[in-house]
């Protein structure tokens, strides 16, 4: 397989910080709360509501992150692109479309 290593590093880093981002968004949001004590009672059931919605982005978003630093400690011990089950390539459209994929289309599955 012919990867372009540094263009896969590249998209890696982008999305770390993609999504350093928005977990510290989620975070503000989630540690900074609207005034819910002057609001009427429904509001404050959809603001209970939006920050359970919060909650789960935030727990994607920090999974997404572990995925994207897995990737990128494999790229720095040169496993990247490998299939962490069989040890053959992950397919490189696989990898452009998920640049984070640890396991190739069989093992995917």
């Amino acid at each position: 397989m012919s990867l372009d290593l540094e263009l896969a590093k590249s998209q890696l880093l982008a999305l770390k910080e993609e999504y350093q981002t928005r977990i510290d968004k989620i975070e503000d949001h989630i540690q900074h709360p609207q005034d819910d004590l002057n609001e009427h009672w429904d509001d404050q059931a959809i603001s209970m509501r939006e920050n359970d919605m919060r909650k789960n982005l935030l727990f994607e978003a920090k999974q997404s992150l572990g995925h994207v630093q897995h990737a990128l400690s494999r790229l720095d011990n040169g496993t990247y692109g490998e299939c962490e089950v069989c040890g053959e390539d992950i397919e490189e459209k696989r990898l452009q479309a998920l640049p984070y994929a640890t396991l190739c289309m069989e093992h995917a599955e």
